[in-house]
């Protein structure tokens, strides 16, 4: 018999399968959520330029196959387009140039999206080798976890708790101190993928930003050419801080061109440096 004590459990259930599914849905005006790959298909293949170092390619080739688990986009990863400098980590139009080097500053992993409208065009996702190679972040932990969360944001994810002293969710768009867990958060769980769907499987677009010959948006027109000539190294050159959380630990950058072009920086910081930037 369905008693009004079951009516009021199976409220509570779909209350709390809603907020695990949608937790980015508290910052959706700043959340990259509203933001995706122009596709003329619903499902689509993104391209994951590999310039990093030998280090990080088992991290990237798992974070490639953890996120090609969704129905909605797979990944491939191909060559570098700015191997010769990692450092600046130059993006390409139509995919996301994937990047290590020693940076420097005082971040542990940076992604950053260019966008025209609401559609993706270009992205980045850079590691610092300058803090993986200190013995507190050099361990595959760490290194998948970051990997996995720089490369997800390149989609349009947000986070699902931005609390690195919660109780992990087992995601890695999940901010930990732990990432080995448990649970782990060293991978996308059932609910990132959930998340790709409402994103990417509300609507198709007439042309796509995946892997096309120029930076262009339905629309929008050509970026600014000031979006790629400007090197995006730091605070200085991210915009205005839009969104700051962990005590300053974790932030959200937005650079306004105009026009409905932006460019925005996510950014973990070391958390042993995060006063020293």
């Amino acid at each position: 018999m369905f008693t009004a004590f079951h009516r009021r459990l199976l409220a509570v259930l779909v209350s709390s399968l809603a907020f695990a599914a949608f937790p980015t849905l508290t910052y959706a005006t700043h959340s990259w959520g509203t933001y995706h790959w122009a596709r003329t298909t619903n499902s689509f293949t993104l391209k994951l330029g590999d310039n990093v170092s030998g280090t990080w390619d088992s991290y990237l080739g798992t974070a490639s196959s953890d996120w090609t688990a969704s129905a909605e986009l797979d990944t491939t990863i191909v060559a570098g387009g700015t191997t010769s400098d990692p450092k600046k980590c130059r993006p390409t139009s139509g995919r996301v140039e994937v990047c290590s080097a020693s940076y420097g500053g005082a971040w542990l992993g940076l992604a950053q999206i260019w966008v025209s409208g609401s559609h993706i065009v270009q992205g980045t996702a850079k590691l610092n080798d300058f803090y993986f190679n200190k013995a507190k972040y050099n361990t595959p932990a760490w290194r998948r976890f970051v990997m996995c969360q720089e490369v997800g944001h390149t989609f349009g994810l947000d986070h699902q708790n931005e609390n690195f002293y919660d109780a992990n969710l087992g995601t890695c768009m999940d901010y930990t101190s732990i990432p080995a867990g448990p649970p782990s958060n060293e991978h996308p769980n059932s609910h990132d993928y959930e998340q790709l769907v409402t994103i990417y499987n509300s609507h198709l677009d007439s042309t796509t930003t995946v892997a096309s010959g120029g930076a262009t948006s339905p629309g929008k027109g050509k970026m600014p050419p000031a979006m790629t000539e400007i090197d995006f190294e730091g605070p200085a050159q991210w915009g205005r801080l839009i969104r700051s959380t962990n005590k300053g630990r974790t932030e959200l950058y937005e650079l306004d061109f105009g026009g409905g072009h932006k460019l925005f920086t996510f950014v973990i910081w070391a958390e042993d440096e995060r006063g020293r930037r």
